[in-house]
């Protein structure tokens, strides 16, 4: 059920935006409410990608956004943090498509691939003619990409690759997958694997009860044998793959906070609209210090996410400062979702309401793109220069 959304702007941050980004922010504001929350309820529960949206999202400029060129809408950082957002906000499956096609696909594509490979991939997957996926993780390498067993091992004027890779978003679905490979000196570069390549498959994850309108899978590389002219040639070592996540973290610190401000506005009306004891839970004294606290950080996040997405546009932000974004405002919108399901009581467990979904779905933003724990070490290495991962 979709209910009046209510924006939060304790702070005027409002004031600190270009009307490009408030008119950019409104669009896809207004695509949400009107075309995704009427239908999403339906494939959550059903375990569905709602894939007619995607035509709608690259009319409107929304893939790949904040590249340059090749029919790309070419927006501002803190433009494209805001599109992040407002489809957290609908849906974090949503956002996570959204995301993968761009910060993970096309973007490793523009600043690492050949110019054929731009030519080719980039204005398909613009239009969204053309889906990627991004296959770095592995079953037994997820915190630990430099653990990778894939192998991409070069015979002629070709790559055979052999390995897995898993909990790849849009993976079965995808036309092209960005996969990370040691090659025979023990590099990892970047291939792009077709669909239809002998060799190589794709499954869907089962039984997920987070992220369940999102194409989750598993893809398998048997003897694959690609043209070597599908080496991502500017890729060498992990380097290049952690830039790609830096792209995509940078979106999801923005989607925390749409994701909060969702539970946050459905909260805030119900308490107003719920009566107990002769009065709107709203007057106690416990619904209210909540509200506060949601309030509270939500208003943190969207001026970290600001200051962040300047930074960015300024080619100033670092990874680290990425890092603190993400860690903060997933674990924001993570508190925010447990709240308003306690503050919706029973009724916080039904998918009519967004709370449940929400609460689900931040259980696998926590965890993927570095999880909580990653990005604590990354911080805390930045503040006392000592790494803790080894």
């Amino acid at each position: 059920m979709s209910r009046p959304f209510q924006p939060l702007d304790f702070m005027a941050t409002e004031d600190l935006l270009s009307e490009e980004e408030r008119l950019v922010r409104d669009t896809v504001r207004s695509f949400v409410g009107e075309r995704v929350l009427p239908v999403i309820e339906k494939h959550f529960r059903e375990g569905t990608f709602p894939a007619h949206l995607v035509p709608e999202m690259a009319k409107m400029g929304l893939l790949g956004a904040n590249l340059e060129g090749y029919g790309c809408a070419g927006l501002n950082a803190v433009a494209y943090g805001l599109i992040m957002q407002e489809l957290e906000r609908g849906d974090s499956g949503l956002r996570s498509f959204v995301s993968v096609q761009g910060a993970l696909c096309m973007y490793p594509i523009r600043a690492f691939g050949s110019d054929a490979q731009k030519e080719r991939w980039l204005p398909a997957m613009a239009k969204g003619e053309a889906i990627g996926c991004f296959g770095l993780t592995e079953p037994d390498a997820g915190s630990d990409p430099g653990a990778m067993r894939t192998r991409a091992v070069r015979k002629g004027d070709r790559f055979v690759i052999n390995g897995a890779k898993a909990w790849i978003t849009n993976g079965s679905i995808a036309d092209v997958a960005i996969v990370w490979a040691r090659d025979e000196g023990g590099e990892i570069r970047g291939f792009l694997v077709e669909r239809g390549t002998p060799g190589f498959t794709a499954r869907d994850h089962s039984g997920k009860f987070s992220l369940r309108a999102s194409v989750t899978s598993e893809l398998i590389l048997q003897d694959c044998a690609i043209p070597a002219k599908n080496l991502l040639p500017g890729t060498g070592g992990l380097k290049a793959a952690l830039m790609c996540l830096n792209q995509a973290r940078y979106g999801i610190a923005w989607g925390g906070v749409g994701s909060a401000l969702a539970v946050f506005s459905e909260a805030l009306d119900y308490a107003k609209g719920r009566v107990v004891f002769g009065k709107p839970i709203a007057a106690f004294q416990l619904q209210q210090e909540k509200l506060a606290w949601m309030a509270s950080e939500i208003t943190k996040a969207q001026l970290l996410v600001l200051r962040l997405g300047r930074l960015k546009d300024e080619g100033r932000a670092t990874p680290a400062q990425i890092s603190m974004g993400k860690r903060n405002n997933v674990w924001l919108a993570r508190e925010c979702a447990r709240l308003a399901r306690e503050m919706l009581g029973a009724n916080g467990i039904m998918d009519e309401y967004q709370a449940g979904r929400h609460f689900c779905n931040i259980e696998s933003v926590y965890t993927y793109e570095g999880t909580h724990d990653i990005h604590t070490l990354i911080l805390g290495e930045a503040l006392t220069g000592h790494s803790a991962f080894s």
